[in-house]
């Protein structure tokens, strides 16, 4: 048995390790691992089935444009926000698992924050609301 586990855990994918940063929203502390980088927005959350309590993923960008997101290879039900330059919530959106249907930002974005589904409803947070702490822009 116990050489079942050991084979199963060198098998096992590791989680990327990725940079992180403490974030405000509405109030709430939450950590968010960085994709700053072309391959790190486009692995984002694939593969991965859970998320620790008040933790997401923020994918920053270079500019503020209109954003589009999909759950492909993507598990794990989230709500998404996509935030401007100043860090305005432009739009909240829940993503089924797996759905490869485009979610639009609908407003030009600079952010997009993703967390468990459910997250920002559970808090009162809504559009409009700014998230504090952001980074600067990606510089790619």
């Amino acid at each position: 048995m116990l050489a079942l586990l050991l084979s199963c855990a060198r098998n096992a994918v590791p989680e990327p390790v990725l940079s992180t940063t403490t974030l405000s929203v509405s109030g709430h502390t939450i950590t968010v691992e960085l994709a700053d980088t072309p391959d790190l927005r486009r692995q984002g959350l694939m593969e991965r089935t859970a998320l620790k309590p008040d933790h997401g993923m923020l994918f920053i960008y270079p500019d503020e444009r209109p954003r589009s997101f999909w759950m492909k290879n993507t598990p794990l039900p989230l709500s998404i926000t996509f935030l401007d330059s100043l860090g305005r919530i432009v739009r909240l959106a829940d993503m089924a698992p797996l759905d490869e249907t485009s979610t639009p930002s609908r407003y030009p974005a600079m952010y997009a924050l993703e967390m468990e589904q459910g997250w920002f409803l559970k808090r009162g947070v809504s559009a409009g609301d700014r998230v504090e702490g952001l980074p600067g822009p990606s510089q790619e």
